[in-house]
């Protein structure tokens, strides 16, 4: 076999394999087609992949995209067709008016739904691409505008995918490849022609690397846990708890990027490159969601919902925690939900939803609640137009949902969670879990929610063995119910075990035993002293019930020794042969009957002989030394010991003097079995006392245990809950203190006088140049405007501030200081953001210099009036259409005619048309255009009233630059003779 079949037949399988096939999506819109060229250009001939292109094309025109990308790429270019099966070294191209899934490596074509201008057809392809290739799967985002195609790599990425982004700098239109990047989902930004290498290096490591990180198991598990303690020392979370095929494929895809293909010197490149683990934290995480995802499964959720509102009172609050809420979408998708369920029901429950994850950027992105217009696609037209603000093509959330929510990073697996819930809301999580975490975020569900509470769950998770803990709701959707079990809580809290030294001591004391403490309780000699003198003083020993030798009297050699192993004062393990049995079961004897016992003419080996003696065991009776004992040894002589037995030394056999040896040891063996039978039973009973007394002792332990490890974790979640509340209310207040800057920088560069008061008229607040002129200073906030004096010469000034808070209406007027000095005075209702009215504001801005220059103006014209009207001769003002616009006194008097029968009247129709004169025409409306003058013009004619005249007239145009018109004066000199 050759050395190529050789790999072959282990499985190694290339790119071109059917069941491994890679395919990639190229998505790309304006500007695209320049970078579609670069790109294939590069391609080698024969890649061994597929791949499918997705633009944005006019619905209405046939493309003709196949036949212009045939001439830069080898590869076999086709328009898609519906059930075409996806083949290596293909290019399939997106037919107009359609919208383009995979299935089984199968081209889909459907009917788009959106209309044109609000389809997405590259996420639609993605999301497809992502659920039938998995990790074989591969996007790339060229220029184009939008942000078509940011959702899509999300699903990629889930699936352990590749995504690739053309460098905005390149891009015609940067839009779409600069939304990609912003997700931090891309693994390679670069020009187009840079990607074919890449992408080729990519595709070939890829199906080696998941082997070489599997193999040998031994030596991945070391470098995966050495991994796993960089991932923790750098961010504090601990991924050891991932299911192992999750985690292979997430740093295998990473390794599969550098090209490396053992896992030991991937460990060693995290070590050098500390921004590796945060990509390799980033990629664990698996930040994917969406609004509403699985919209059944939140129909049946929201209905479930509708029964625990209704019975809500107002003034109870609901309580909902989303852990791995990742950027915020399924928070605000229940927020929604529950606002419409307040809606229907017209309740006005307080409402508060925690959002949580351990990834601080999603939690920003959730904090914002602004998300690009690709939400569109999974939000109904109605929410979206209700819910959200659309501004520069991206939506935000409304301010009353998103006060709702409350967002802050936080650990599941080892952070207390939030107490008293009404909602628990955990899709696809736990999945991503192994069985112990599981088990130990399932038992802190139960623990968090209250009695009856919902757990809504993915529909590929479940509560595994907790079906104790609780109820199926919905089967399908993984909807349950809260179950407070104390079995459960019996089986799943931790408890903390005893320390063995503090089981003794309870034991002790629950035996009703204390320990001796020698020195203080009793002076043992004068004790020892004052005994042994009463029994003669025979050698003896004082002990504890336990058998503990506290004190010694006399020599104890003939009848202790010490025993083998750790040194010990026990008495009984220290008793010579033939003394032990008696020893122990006269101490138990002593001590149950609380007398003394004696047993006589026992026989101990002593140094290879025997030796007889009498054993007396005596508790001691004061009160002080409860549960001590006197053991006493006196040595007794063979004859001694003849006479105690009552043995008669009679002429007798020796086989009758065997006999009778033999049934006096059977007799004693007899005695001894009989008391080791009482005292069976009675170490029985009282083993039978201490474990009884012990489980009740540990089940007390575990109870308060468990009420210490629940304040514990109640006060850990009320101090998150406040550290968590504690941020936002930080947020609020840089907002306000941003906003305040800004409008008092505002007020300031406008230098208008401004001044608000309340609804009862009292000074809110006021600007600096306001002080200029009504004296207020900052401890006259909250006080009555009506007392503060001013320099205005305005007497209603209070009535018309009054009237228009009565009014709802605004007044402006303008005003004269005391100094001199004039202001445009205004008016107008305080409006609050719910239209109510809450004051007034008053604004001062300053005109006198205006007012100066219209008085100017005013002096000026009445001195050309006055010059005018003194002047002997007639003079007349024509405007552009020759109507009289003004006359002085000398022209009415020389005509005899009135000011009704001038001003506005054309020239050439009065006085019986007398001024209708051709060369006086011509030459008066010649003035305007030609800016001439008229000099010494001569009119002889009979004048109603007046008789021949002969007049000499002189014109001149006059021009307001004001007002941008012309006019003519025109002067007459009487010359009749």
């Amino acid at each position: 076999m050759s050395k190529k079949n050789k790999n072959k037949s282990k499985g190694e399988i290339t790119p071109k394999s059917s069941n491994k096939l890679v395919v990639v999506a190229i998505g790309a819109s304006a500007g695209g087609f320049d970078a579609l060229k670069k790109f294939f250009t590069a391609m080698a001939p024969d890649p061994g992949i597929a791949f499918v292109l997705v633009q944005h094309l006019d619905p209405t025109h046939e493309s003709t995209m196949a036949d212009l990308m045939s001439r830069y790429t080898p590869l076999n270019v086709v328009q898609a067709k519906d059930g075409m099966k996806v083949e290596a070294d293909h290019l399939y191209i997106i037919p107009p008016n359609k919208d383009m899934g995979l299935m089984n490596r199968t081209i889909q074509l459907m009917e788009p739904v959106e209309p044109h201008g609000m389809r997405l057809p590259i996420n639609f392809f993605l999301k497809n691409l992502a659920e039938d290739q998995k990790e074989r799967s591969i996007a790339i985002i060229f220029s184009g505008f939008g942000s078509d195609g940011t959702i899509g790599i999300k699903s990629i990425k889930t699936a352990g995918g590749m995504v690739m982004a053309q460098d905005p700098a390149t891009a015609d239109s940067s839009s779409m490849p600069a939304s990609a990047i912003q997700t931090g989902l891309v693994d390679f930004i670069l020009p187009p022609e840079e990607m074919p290498e890449k992408l080729m290096n990519y595709v070939k490591y890829a199906h080696k690397t998941i082997k070489k990180i599997l193999t040998p198991k031994e030596e991945t598990e070391m470098a995966l846990q050495k991994i796993f303690m960089l991932i923790r020392n750098r961010t504090g979370h601990n991924f050891s708890y991932y299911k192992e095929n999750t985690v292979h494929r997430r740093i295998s895809r990473r390794m599969n990027v550098h090209q490396i293909e053992n896992i030991q010197t991937y460990l060693c490149y995290l070590q050098e490159n500390p921004h590796e683990i945060d990509i390799l934290f980033k990629e664990l995480l698996i930040n994917v969601t969406n609004f509403f995802r699985d919209e059944k499964a939140f129909d049946v959720f929201k209905n479930n919902l509708k029964e625990m509102i209704r019975q809500k009172l107002d003034v109870d609050n609901f309580r909902v925690w989303v852990p791995g809420c990742s950027s915020g979408e399924e928070v605000y998708s229940i927020a929604i939900i529950i606002h419409e369920l307040l809606e229907e029901s017209g309740k006005n429950i307080n409402v508060q939803i925690f959002g949580t994850d351990i990834d601080v950027d999603a939690v920003t992105t959730a904090r914002s609640g602004t998300y690009p217009s690709t939400i569109a696609e999974d939000v109904s037209s109605e929410r979206l137009n209700k819910y959200f603000v659309k501004k520069d093509n991206v939506f935000t959330i409304r301010t009353d949902i998103r006060e709702m929510a409350v967002f802050a990073p936080h650990d599941v697996l080892k952070d207390p969670p939030f107490t008293k819930l009404d909602v628990l809301s955990c899709r696809n999580l736990l999945i991503y879990l192994n069985g112990g975490a599981q088990q130990k975020v399932i038992s802190n569900f139960n623990y968090a929610l209250n009695k009856d509470g919902i757990l809504f769950l993915g529909p590929s998770e479940s509560v595994g063995e907790f079906v104790d803990a609780f109820s199926l709701v919905d089967k399908k959707w993984k909807i349950f119910k809260c179950v407070k079990s104390t079995e459960f809580v019996r089986r799943f809290v931790e408890v903390h075990p005893i320390p063995r030294t503090m089981q003794l001591s309870n034991f002790e004391a629950g035996m009703g035993l204390k320990q001796l403490n020698t020195p203080k309780a009793v002076n043992i000699v004068n004790l020892a002293e004052k005994e042994l003198l009463d029994i003669y003083a025979p050698p003896s020993a004082i002990i504890t019930d336990f058998g503990e030798i506290l004190y010694i009297h006399g020599r104890l050699g003939n009848y202790l020794e010490p025993a083998q192993g750790k040194a010990k004062l026990n008495i009984v393990e220290m008793a010579r042969e033939g003394l032990k049995f008696e020893l122990n079961s006269s101490i138990q004897n002593a001590i149950s009957k609380k007398s003394e016992v004696v047993v006589e003419s026992l026989r101990v080996k002593n140094n290879g002989s025997y030796i007889f003696i009498n054993l007396a065991v005596k508790p001691l009776e004061l009160e002080t030394t409860k549960r001590l004992l006197i053991v006493s040894f006196e040595e007794v002589s063979v004859e001694n010991n003849g006479k105690k037995d009552k043995i008669k030394l009679n002429m007798v056999t020796k086989g009758d003097e065997r006999i009778r040896e033999l049934e006096s040891e059977l007799n004693l063996t007899k005695e001894r079995l009989n008391v080791t039978i009482e005292e069976m039973k009675s170490s029985n009973e009282e083993l039978r006392s201490a474990n009884e007394e012990l489980q009740s002792m540990n089940e007390e332990a575990q109870s308060t245990n468990e009420e210490l490890e629940t304040s514990k974790e109640e006060l850990q979640s009320i101090n998150e809950e406040m550290v968590t509340v504690n941020n936002e209310l930080q947020m609020k207040i840089d907002e306000l203190t941003q906003a305040k800057d800004d409008m008092n920088n505002l007020f300031n560069s406008t230098e208008i006088a401004i001044i608000f008061l309340d609804r009862d008229l009292n000074i809110r607040r006021f600007t600096k140049e306001a002080t200029n002129l009504i004296k207020m200073i900052e401890s006259d906030v909250g006080r009555p405007f009506s007392d503060i004096a001013t320099n205005l010469k305005y007497d209603s000034f209070k009535d018309d501030i009054q009237q228009v808070m009565d009014r709802v209406t605004f007044k402006e007027t303008e005003i004269e200081t005391d100094d001199g000095k004039w202001f445009q005075t205004r008016i107008m209702p305080y409006k609050t953001s719910m239209n109510v009215i809450d004051g007034v504001v008053i604004t001062f801005n300053n005109i006198t210099e205006r007012k100066e220059q219209i008085t100017d103006a005013l002096d000026a014209l009445e001195l050309a009036d006055s010059v005018i009207q003194t002047v002997r001769e007639p003079l007349l003002v024509l405007d552009s259409r020759m109507n009289v616009v003004s006359a002085n006194r000398s022209f009415y008097q020389t005509f005899k005619v009135t000011l009704e029968n001038t001003i506005g009247k054309n020239l050439y129709i009065m006085s019986d048309r007398q001024w209708d004169i051709t060369s006086l025409r011509n030459l008066l409306e010649d003035i305007l255009p030609k800016k001439a003058d008229l000099k010494d013009f001569v009119v002889e004619d009979a004048f109603p009233n007046i008789g021949y005249k002969k007049i000499i007239l002189n014109a001149r145009q006059i021009y307001q630059k004001g007002k941008g018109t012309n006019m003519i004066l025109l002067a007459m000199e009487d010359i009749t003779p």
